[in-house]
């Protein structure tokens, strides 16, 4: 049995990155770069992390089921994005209305706050559905 060495914990982290963007050219792997508008996209919402399970024949269709179901544990890390975004933007908005006593321009930070909630049900339905529902038919 042959063991790789493991890299230092005590590495640079610049070091360790940098080798990255070769390790992808060694493998003919193409990387782009992503604008901060895309990166933003994908911070807060999912659907590029899954492929759609309504198309295609009854094979393509479980292929895709079980690719999302394998997907399925990063809905919760996008429901915590969520849920942090409501507490800071109703945190704001109390902060607002407390200290400068300005009711109509707390609102401006409330409702993106009670906008969230929503965005979670809807994630939660979502994994809740991919743990527990059987597959395509």
């Amino acid at each position: 049995m042959v063991y790789l060495p493991l890299p230092s914990l005590h590495a640079p982290l610049a070091r360790m990155t940098s080798a990255l963007p070769r390790l992808a050219a060694a493998k003919g792997v193409i990387m782009q770069e992503l604008t901060f508008g895309a990166l933003l996209y994908r911070y807060f919402f999912f659907g590029w992390l899954f492929r759609d399970a309504s198309r295609g024949n009854r094979a393509e269709r479980t292929r895709a089921w079980h690719f999302n179901q394998a997907r399925a544990h990063w809905l919760l890390t996008y429901m915590r994005r969520w849920l942090w975004c409501g507490v800071f933007f109703y945190g704001l908005g109390s902060a607002v209305e407390l200290m400068l006593s300005a009711p109509a321009l707390s609102a401006f930070f409330y409702v993106p706050g009670a906008l969230c909630v929503p965005v979670n049900v809807v994630i939660g339905v979502l994994w809740l559905g991919l743990k527990t529902l059987p597959g395509p038919l």
